[in-house]
């Protein structure tokens, strides 16, 4: 990555505008702003609602990377115990199908772990490039 932006958050669910907000203010003239927003979002509201970033004093961290022909997107959480996964969502359930939004529009996406937490990431095309 050529540069890089990160902004940390409290780990709440009224948080998750303003990441959107951050990513969308540092793409406005240099990436895929639509799909980098729903990326944000959808890692946001997994790290809010599914990890320990969701608990009292919790913080979810995002990233932005910028390459030379592509942009990646990452939250770092607190980590928990469930690790994100592409989910079979062929039922009638609702959610489940934030991971499988990402993996359609990224050209590639994955789960770093950490000591004390983890990072999901994807991976844009920039426009025009």
């Amino acid at each position: 990555m050529r540069a890089k932006w990160c902004r940390a958050f409290p780990g709440l669910a009224e948080q998750v505008p303003q990441a959107r907000h951050f990513v969308a203010a540092l793409l406005a003239e240099q990436g895929p702003v639509d799909d980098a927003v729903l990326i944000v979002s959808e890692l946001a509201t997994n790290a809010v609602r599914h990890t320990l970033s969701g608990s009292a004093g919790g913080w979810f961290l995002v990233v932005v990377g910028f390459g030379d022909d592509l942009v990646r997107i990452e939250v770092v959480d607190q980590g928990g115990d469930r690790v994100p996964h592409l989910c079979d969502v062929t039922g009638q359930e609702e959610g489940g199908r934030g991971l499988l939004l990402i993996a359609a529009c990224a050209k590639d996406w994955g789960v770093k772990n950490w000591p004390d937490g983890r990072s999901v990431w994807a991976d844009l095309a920039r426009e025009g490039m």
